[in-house]
């Protein structure tokens, strides 16, 4: 009789945990597939409110993705938010891990201070800065460049990922940087054969946040950039696709899709190592 109980209750745990885990899969789905349904739905179908809203009601269309690709320039816009993400990505990757590598080998309280120092500066609002930003870019010539992004938005990622990475970094046991030294490596040669590969899981929430950063961002792509050509994502779609007070859903959703889909599919090949890479300076600092 007790074995059948430890049976029912394991079945029950499973069934408990698989329900758990469908109605999670249900909820972060969910926006995918609105946007992906809305995207082939027909304006009659999606306005009318005695429909389901669930399902098609109305023979699927493509008409939303026409509009799309042929009546704005969303290609374009999906080229510009992928070269100023590369290059913000790499900008911030270059200033960010040895800045955070340097602060977090550096003993005494002055390297937790100045951390924290930086980190602050990533705290002040945009909405602060993106006036004498925009003068900067003026005096620079980069106004209406894809240039003005590049510059600008790595002063927002640099605090924030250096850090991230120094918590990353002070959790990597400093005795296997010395074994490597005492094996004939220099101490750049340590940090690259020993320190980088252990910090991948940081390196890629770095990769992660600021090419986030660069699709979602809105108020610098706005105000330093007026040419349609040049827009990123984030600017081009609300712009076109909002006029008035009539909105483009399907188009809409369609770009929203497009967009996500990427970053979502990036997110769930290294959730585990973004995790790591978020938590592990609060286990080890």
């Amino acid at each position: 009789m007790s074995a059948v109980l430890r049976r029912l209750k394991r079945l029950g745990a499973r069934g408990s945990h698989l329900g758990i885990v469908t109605v999670f899969t249900v909820f972060a789905a969910f926006p995918f597939y609105w946007m992906l349904l809305t995207t082939f739905k027909r304006t009659s179908d999606l306005m009318n409110i005695k429909n389901n809203p669930f399902l098609f009601n109305e023979p699927p269309t493509l008409e939303n993705l026409h509009v799309l690709f042929f009546d704005t320039m969303y290609g374009r816009w999906l080229w510009n938010t992928f070269f100023v993400g590369v290059l913000v990505v790499g900008i911030t990757l270059l200033l960010a891990v040895p800045a955070a590598y340097s602060l977090a080998r550096l003993t005494g309280r002055g390297g937790e201070q100045l951390g924290i120092g930086i980190f602050l500066t990533y705290l002040v609002p945009p909405t602060i800065l993106f006036i004498p930003l925009a003068r900067v870019v003026s005096n620079l010539g980069l106004k209406d460049s894809l240039w003005s992004l590049i510059l600008v938005y790595p002063s927002f990622t640099v605090p924030f990922c250096t850090w991230l990475l120094m918590g990353f970094f002070k959790a990597i046991p400093k005795d296997l940087e010395e074994a490597a030294m005492i094996d004939g490596y220099s101490r750049f040669g340590a940090f690259v054969k020993v320190v980088i590969p252990l910090s991948i899981a940081g390196i890629l929430t770095v990769v992660a946040f600021s090419f986030t950063l660069v699709m979602q961002e809105f108020v610098y792509g706005m105000t330093f950039i007026s040419f349609a050509s040049q827009y990123t994502v984030s600017v081009g779609v609300p712009t076109f696709l909002v006029r008035g007070d009539v909105y483009f859903w399907g188009s809409l959703m369609a770009a929203c899709f497009i967009a996500s889909v990427p970053i979502a599919i990036l997110y769930n090949f290294f959730v585990d190592r973004f995790i790591a890479g978020f938590t592990v300076g609060a286990i080890k600092g």
